[in-house]
C-alpha cells in the first residue's frame, strides 16, 4: 500500500460521512420546519382563528399554546414506538416514515376551516393533527442524530453529529421566513384569513424532496453488528423496555441535560414573541426578522461548539451553556423592552448562543450513554420525555406568569431555576469525549454477560 492510500481512505471515509450528515439535515430540517411552523402560528394566528371565545388575547394564546403543547405530549410515545423499530429494523426506514407522517399532517392544518365555520370541530380536528405531527416528529430525532453519531469517528463526533442539531434552526429559519414573506405581502386582515395556510401548504414540497434523499443513506457498520449480535445471542435484547431495565440512570441523566435547554429555546423562540407583541405591541413583521437573523447567527454557532466539545470536553461546555443561559432572561427582557430592533435582536441572537452551548453536544453525550443494542430507544426517552415538562409547558408558564404578575421577572427566575437543574445534571455527569462506541458496547457486553465476540455483517 502506498503513502497516499491511507489518505485517500480518510477523503473517501469523510466524503461518505457528508453525504450521511446531509441527508440527515434535509429531512430534519423539513421536519422541524413543519413543527416550528405551528409555533409561529400559535403565537401569531391560532388563538384568534381556532379560539376567537376567549376572554383576552393572552387567553387566546394560552389557549394556542395548549394545543401546541399535544404535539410535546406525543412526542414520547413517537420516541418510544420509533425507538423500538430503530432499534430493531434500523434508523433508515424509521427516517422515511417519520417524514411522511410530520408532512400529511402539517399540509393537512393548512386546510383546516376556523371555529366561526365549523365550531369546536376546528380546535378538535388541530389537536388531533398536532398529535400526528408530535408523534413522528418525537421519532425523527433519535434516529437522524444517531445514523450520524454512529457513523462519525470518536475524535470529532461532537462536531459530526451537531449538524443535524444545526438543522433545527434552519427549519425554524424557513418556517419563519415564510411567515415572514406573507405577513409582509398580504395585509393583516389577508394574513390572518388566508396567508398563513400558504406555509403549511408549502411544506408538502419539501418533504418529498427529503423522503427521497432519505431514500439513499445506509446504515452505520456498527448498528448492523448490534443488529446481528442481538439475532445471534438469544441473552441480548433491544429495545425501551430493555434500556429502561439496564439503564435508568442513562435516561434521567439525559432528561436532566435537556430540560434546560429545552425550556431556554422556547422561551426565546416562542415566547418572546408574545411578550413583544402583547406587552409592547410590537410590529409582527420585526419581530420575525429578529428570529430569522438569529436562527441563521444560531445555524453558524452550532457546529462550531460541536467542535468545542470535541476539543475540550462534554462538561465544561455544556456547564458554561448552563451557567449562561441562568442569566441570559435577566438582561434580555430589559433589552426587550427598550423596543430598540437592534437590541432586540441581539437579545434573541444572544440567548441562542447560550442555548447552544448546551445543545449542540447532546447527540454525541447522549449516544454515548448507551450501548447500540438499545440506544436508539435511550435517546429517544431521555430527549422526548422531558420535552412534555419542559418545552411544551415553557411558553404556557411563562405566559401565564406574564398575565398573572404582569412582569418578566418571575420568566427570568423560571428560566434560572432550569438551568441549575441541568447544571446540577451536568456535574454529575461521566465526561465521554473520544470514547469508542464499540467499546461501550463491550463493556455492556461483560456487564450483562452476552457474547463480547462481535458479530460482523
Amino acid at each position: 500500500m502506498s503513502a497516499s492510500d491511507p489518505m485517500i481512505a480518510e477523503r473517501t471515509e469523510k466524503s461518505g460521512l457528508k453525504k450521511i450528515v446531509a441527508a440527515s439535515m434535509v429531512g430534519t430540517v423539513v421536519e422541524w420546519y413543519e413543527f416550528f411552523l405551528y409555533a409561529t402560528a400559535a403565537s401569531l394566528v391560532f388563538g384568534a382563528f381556532f379560539f376567537p371565545n376567549a376572554n383576552t388575547e393572552l387567553d387566546g394564546i394560552i389557549a394556542a399554546f395548549l394545543t401546541y403543547a399535544v404535539g410535546f405530549v406525543a412526542r414520547p410515545l413517537g420516541g418510544i414506538v420509533f425507538g423500538q423499530i430503530g432499534d430493531k429494523l434500523g434508523r433508515k426506514h424509521t427516517l422515511q416514515v417519520t417524514i411522511i407522517l410530520v408532512g400529511v399532517a402539517t399540509f393537512l392544518m393548512g386546510c383546516l376551516p376556523g371555529f366561526t365555520s365549523i365550531g369546536y370541530w376546528a380546535p378538535a380536528l388541530l389537536v388531533i393533527l398536532r398529535f400526528i405531527q408530535g408523534f413522528a416528529v418525537g421519532g425523527e430525532w433519535g434516529g437522524a442524530v444517531l445514523l450520524v453519531a454512529e457513523h462519525s469517528p470518536n475524535k470529532s463526533r461532537a462536531f459530526w453529529s451537531s449538524w443535524p442539531q444545526a438543522a433545527v434552526p434552519v427549519g425554524n429559519l424557513l418556517a419563519t421566513l415564510v411567515m415572514l414573506g406573507m405577513s409582509w405581502l398580504l395585509p393583516s386582515d389577508q394574513f390572518l384569513n388566508w396567508g398563513w395556510r400558504v406555509a403549511f401548504w408549502a411544506s408538502a414540497i419539501v418533504v418529498i424532496v427529503g423522503y427521497y434523499i432519505r431514500t439513499h443513506v445506509s446504515e452505520a457498520p456498527i448498528f448492523l453488528e448490534a443488529r446481528a449480535q442481538v439475532e445471534a445471542d438469544k441473552a441480548a435484547s433491544y429495545g425501551v423496555l430493555e434500556v429502561v431495565k439496564k439503564y435508568p440512570k442513562g435516561i434521567f441523566g439525559a432528561m436532566g441535560l435537556r430540560f434546560a435547554e429545552n425550556i431556554l429555546y422556547y422561551i426565546i423562540v416562542s415566547f418572546t414573541i408574545v411578550y413583544l407583541k402583547t406587552v409592547h405591541e410590537y410590529d409582527t413583521s420585526q419581530l420575525l426578522l429578529a428570529l430569522l437573523v438569529a436562527h441563521v447567527i444560531h445555524f453558524l454557532v452550532i457546529p462550531q461548539v460541536g467542535r468545542l466539545s470535541d476539543t475540550f470536553g462534554r462538561k465544561p461546555v455544556y456547564l458554561a451553556g448552563a451557567v449562561l443561559g441562568a442569566s441570559w432572561a435577566f438582561f434580555a427582557f430589559p433589552m426587550f423592552d427598550t423596543k430598540n430592533p437592534i437590541v432586540i435582536i441581539a437579545a434573541v441572537t444572544i440567548g441562542l448562543c447560550f442555548h447552544a452551548l448546551m445543545y449542540a453536544g447532546q447527540p454525541a453525550i447522549m449516544a454515548e450513554m448507551f450501548p447500540t443494542r438499545m440506544r436508539y430507544s435511550g435517546v429517544s426517552l431521555g430527549y422526548q420525555v422531558t420535552s412534555i415538562v419542559a418545552g411544551s409547558l415553557a411558553p404556557i408558564i411563562a405566559t401565564a406568569l406574564l398575565q398573572d404578575f404582569d412582569s418578566w421577572l418571575p420568566v427570568a427566575i423560571y428560566v434560572a431555576a432550569a438551568c441549575a437543574v441541568t447544571a446540577v445534571a451536568v456535574i454529575t455527569l461521566k465526561e465521554t469525549r473520544g470514547v469508542s462506541l464499540h467499546d461501550i458496547d463491550d463493556a455492556d457486553a461483560r456487564k450483562y454477560g452476552l457474547n463480547t465476540a462481535r458479530v460482523r455483517s
